[in-house]
């Protein structure tokens, strides 16, 4: 079930992607498709990422992606609350791993697996990249069982962005790196829903999530001292205030590095996590057309659904995801006697905000940067 173009991510069309490929070398394990090619060390992390297409190498000289990081975790008061700027004084590098192992190596998939144990926690990890794709997939089981901590996933990365883009509901903000003033050092953490986008002209990462939306996103520099940036997710917290039991036992969290990405990348990552493709039962000659289909992946369906009437009308809420004006074609594929445009409770507007017209099956939406235009389909 699709809702619409644009939204699947990760992948690159085309007819016949290279194989990927888990080869052994003297700086590790690394993982290739023809794209993107990852080392991975004897203790679990990225000494090198590249982005083929591109020819450019993503980690910083001297450093390592893919790190976790445990930070002492004592807000002044709101202990579940709070994070104050001062947990990052005492910073422990979870850099030893007790087994780094390929556990899946075929043309389709390859898959390594490390773990490792940290005081009364276990973490294990599986890392993945597929054929075709521009995205190396995390996927994190971790049995925790810290007190008053915090453990952080950090990708430091070769690219001097003077700002991050960060999703919030139905669009995206802009966010300094630097702290250049008492309003920037006050941003040391900050909050992205499914993905944070970082870049500089012409050339972008994307970090996406399935499960947390803090962040901190700061200027950093490589071992030669040329700009650079890192990106660190807020994975759990310890709290002991007023649950002494806050987020103790097992955890499984999805994250995801997009290379060479766009902020319309970045969208369609996000989305690849969360909503994953979804198979039905059918038979195997019949076509099967989604709702909808969308001709311009700037704009995004993000909800198709009866009406809460019960009347049977069908309601689609799209939106425009990039931050510019945009005009699509949005496809029915059922029939539907006539279209209005509502408020978010489905009830029709007096003064319509959106511009569309209908010919046939097909209506022709033009929107304005981030406008969300709820339509509901009378049957």
């Amino acid at each position: 079930d699709r809702l619409g173009a644009g939204t699947t991510g990760g992948a690159v069309a085309h007819s016949a992607p290279a194989p990927v490929t888990a080869r052994r070398t003297a700086a590790g394990i690394v993982l290739a498709n023809g794209l993107v090619a990852v080392t991975i060390d004897a203790d679990g992390l990225f000494p090198s990422l590249r982005d083929l297409a591109a020819g450019r190498e993503l980690i910083p000289a001297g450093q390592r992606g893919n790190l976790l990081r445990l930070h002492r975790d004592t807000p002044t008061q709101w202990d579940a609350w709070d994070i104050d700027r001062h947990y990052k004084r005492t910073a422990t590098g979870l850099t030893a791993a007790d087994a780094v192992e390929v556990v899946l190596d075929t043309a389709d998939v390859a898959e390594v697996r490390v773990s490792r144990a940290f005081g009364a926690s276990h973490v294990v990890q599986l890392i993945s990249l597929a054929a075709g794709a521009l995205s190396i997939d995390l996927a994190f089981s971790i049995d925790w069982h810290e007190r008053q901590k915090l453990l952080k996933l950090s990708f430091p990365l070769d690219l001097h962005a003077e700002r991050a883009a960060s999703e919030i509901q139905f669009g995206h903000v802009y966010r300094a790196t630097h702290a250049n003033t008492s309003w920037d050092a006050a941003r040391f953490e900050t909050c992205a829903h499914r993905w944070v986008h970082v870049g500089e002209p012409g050339y972008g990462v994307a970090v996406a999530n399935d499960s947390t939306y803090g962040h901190d996103i700061t200027r950093d520099t490589d071992a030669a001292g040329h700009s650079a940036t890192t990106v660190r997710l807020s994975l759990l917290r310890a709290a002991v205030f007023p649950d002494p039991t806050a987020d103790q036992g097992e955890h499984a969290l999805r994250v995801s590095l997009r290379v060479g990405a766009t902020i319309g990348d970045a969208v369609a990552e996000g989305y690849r996590l969360n909503l994953p493709l979804r198979t039905v039962a059918g038979v195997a000659a019949q076509r099967i057309d989604p709702l909808f289909d969308v001709d311009n992946p700037a704009v995004v369906i993000e909800a198709v659904k009866l009406a809460e009437d019960r009347s049977g009308d069908v309601v689609v809420r799209l939106y425009e995801a990039h931050g510019g004006r945009a005009a699509a074609r949005v496809i029915r594929h059922f029939d539907a006697t006539g279209v209005t445009e509502t408020d978010l409770l489905e009830r029709p507007l007096e003064e319509p905000r959106a511009t569309f017209s209908a010919d046939g099956d097909a209506l022709t939406l033009e929107l304005r940067p981030f406008q969300l235009v709820t339509l509901r389909f009378a049957r």
